[in-house]
């Protein structure tokens, strides 16, 4: 499950809103003005009936007493065919509004996906050990879909509304400042009540968002562990920590749409009171025959407060708008802030300068980079008075006073010093978490050490790319991961140059060309979910023939036969003595038998090698290895 918790009182910080603005912008820098000119007209146009009600009724005023109705009836005409013009305009306006801001809202989803997937792949492993996959898949999906909805509703709703309200509240300035200032009153007053609301309920959808985050991983974790529970018979204890994290979904949905939805009819009903107070306050001046104050000059009329009326329903209802919008930008906001979170997570650093190139003797002898292929690679080298030096990959790994830890405050590995010469084999045992895998996870630099150093044909690891120290590498782990894709597919994506030939031949060498072959289409059968058609043995020999493809010179076992019957690991063995030949090999595994003709074999205990020599050496010793190999010991 994801390490991630949802604390009391958390919210999305400030300038969220605002960076989000600067990335649509920065993806659409010209299509985002248009359309934001086009939401403009539109709200622009939505005052315009306010104006035209009041020059309607001065005309109708003006012309009362005189009885002169045809050219009144001519200038009524006129103001129509204008406002009929000005909706014409807007209805074009919308439908260029809608269209563009189609194109805006998928293609920033798209690019924002595109841009966190490719942010994903440059972020160390640490992350993704301290993150479970659903949480990481709620990027995709909860958190993206709530910035579809404010970048395609919530922005626009927002932007009408503010538009609307400045410009009606500038033509209720010109009319009456007056009854302006008793709209202005109820304006405040709603808007401390928006504030009130959506203050206590932004935290809420955070949490909302985050336990969602959490439920994913739970699911996840839970659905790839089905065989596990009903082994075991948790149902009743999976369902039991399903129901407690959705029951805090639940709650903390209920609270954020408990506050989101009082909003509304809160504002409802303090339009309608200011609604009542504006048509009294106008009325009363009416009345009193008081003098209008206001930036446009005219006495004070029905023409003057019959529109104000309505302008005061368009104000409240702009205010209703915005406010109606707080629920989902909030929500937005909280998973727009999780969606930057992951994009500012820092990226893997790589200091190294030493690459990984394809070599030739000169006629000297000597190594020099060649932009053919050929089958001698070599580090490239250079150094600070320009000269360049080419190392032959020969796969020599060297541990020295090597200390390591996840946690500064706890170390796991202590003063690891070992050494693989090129071709031989070393084999780690111990109980789980003596190190093993923490020892091959620094060779490849999925982690860096704290202190000490290991070098790879006498060059210090950290001056090495990691990509080209890596693709010197080849992995087999315990638990092997398949691709949706054909048999073929999935023993190339060791190596992508590989030919049919070269993959066939890794599968040959792995002792998975039998079974391949009695798969229904054979090497071009399709696998999907993690190769659920096929045995734990057989996606574990796919595994073997991937790493088998890539050819390196270095290999990493993993407790590789693990999952693997005693029938098929004599098989696999087969295979795995023709794989190791000629490459240094570190083995980590839990059956004694596959490890007898290592080179070395060193038994660690809390981090610590306890015990190194062959397997002979070791019986000799009889010490711990001694203890496991009788079995007076065990591992864990």
């Amino acid at each position: 499950m994801s390490r991630t918790t949802a604390g009391r009182g958390q919210r999305a910080p400030k300038g969220v809103m605002r960076r989000l603005i600067r990335t649509i912008f920065g993806f659409y820098p010209v299509l985002l003005p248009i359309t934001m000119g086009c939401i403009l007209i539109n709200a622009i146009v939505s005052s315009a009936p306010s104006i035209f009600m009041q020059n309607a009724i001065s005309i109708v005023e003006d012309h009362y007493q005189s009885g002169d109705w045809s050219s009144a009836s001519g200038r009524i005409i006129q103001l129509v065919t204008i406002l009929l013009i000005m909706y014409a305009v807007s209805l074009i306006a919308n439908i260029c509004y809608t269209q563009l801001m189609a194109k805006i809202t998928q293609g920033t989803l798209a690019k924002m996906r595109k841009k966190m997937f490719e942010h994903m792949q440059d972020l160390p492993i640490r992350y993704f050990d301290t993150h479970s996959h659903g949480d990481i898949m709620s990027y995709y999906t909860n958190d993206i879909d709530t910035l579809r909805q404010m970048i395609s509703q919530s922005l626009p709703q927002m932007t009408i509304s503010a538009v609307t309200l400045f410009s009606v509240f500038c033509i209720m300035m010109y009319y009456s400042i007056l009854l302006a200032l008793v709209v202005v009153c109820g304006v405040l007053i709603m808007l401390m009540v928006t504030r009130y609301v959506s203050g206590h309920s932004s935290s809420l959808f955070l949490r909302q968002q985050i336990n969602i985050a959490r439920l994913e991983g739970y699911t996840e974790e839970m659905t790839s562990g089905q065989k596990v529970i009903k082994v075991f018979c948790h149902e009743e204890g999976a369902k039991a920590g399903f129901d407690a994290i959705n029951d805090e979904i639940y709650r903390t949905a209920r609270r954020a749409n408990s506050f989101a939805n009082m909003l509304m009819p809160l504002l409802g009903n303090i339009g309608n009171v200011m609604y009542v107070v504006v048509a009294l306050v106008g009325g009363a001046l009416l009345l009193s025959g008081a003098p209008n104050v206001s930036f446009s000059g005219m006495a004070f009329s029905i023409s003057i407060v019959v529109p104000f009326l309505n302008m005061t329903k368009q104000f409240a209802g702009a205010i209703g708008q915005v406010s109606n919008q707080v629920n989902m930008v909030v929500m937005a906001l909280a998973g727009t802030h999780r969606i930057f979170t992951l994009l500012d997570e820092e990226k893997e650093t790589d200091e190294g300068y030493v690459t990984l190139v394809n070599a030739k003797e000169n006629e000297k002898g000597e190594l020099e980079e060649c932009s053919e292929r050929t089958n001698i690679w070599a580090w490239k080298h250079p150094h600070q008075d320009g000269t360049v030096t080419y190392t032959k990959l020969e796969g020599d790994v060297r541990f020295f006073d090597v200390d390591f830890a996840y946690v500064p405050e706890k170390t796991v590995l202590h003063n690891i010093s070992l050494y693989a010469k090129p071709g031989q084999k070393v084999a780690f045992v111990g109980s789980t978490g003596a190190g093993k895998t923490t020892i091959t996870n620094l060779i490849n630099r999925f982690y860096d050490i704290a202190d000490g150093k290991i070098r790879y044909d006498g060059i210090n690891i950290n001056k090495i790319k990691k990509a080209d120290l890596r693709h010197s590498l080849g992995i087999v782990l315990q638990d092997t991961n398949l691709f949706t894709g054909t048999v073929m597919e999935n023993i190339r994506y060791g190596n992508l140059e590989a030919s049919d030939e070269e993959c066939i031949g890794a599968a040959r060498l792995a002792g998975a060309d039998d079974f391949i072959r009695r798969l229904p289409e054979g090497y071009n059968t399709m696998l999907m979910g993690n190769g659920a058609n096929l045995s734990q043995g057989q996606r574990q020999l796919l595994a073997i023939a991937r790493a088998a493809v890539a050819d390196p010179p270095v290999m990493i076992l993993d407790e590789a036969t693990s999952s693997i019957d005693t029938h098929t690991e004599a098989i696999v063995q087969r295979g795995m003595d023709a794989l190791m030949h000629g490459r240094t090999t570190f083995y980590i595994a839990h059956r004694l038998s596959t490890i007898q003709n290592a080179d070395a074999i060193m038994v660690l205990d809390h981090g610590r090698i306890i015990e190194r020599g062959t397997h002979e050496d070791l019986i000799k010793l009889h010490g711990t290895y001694y203890q496991l190999y009788t079995g007076a010991l065990e591992l864990d």
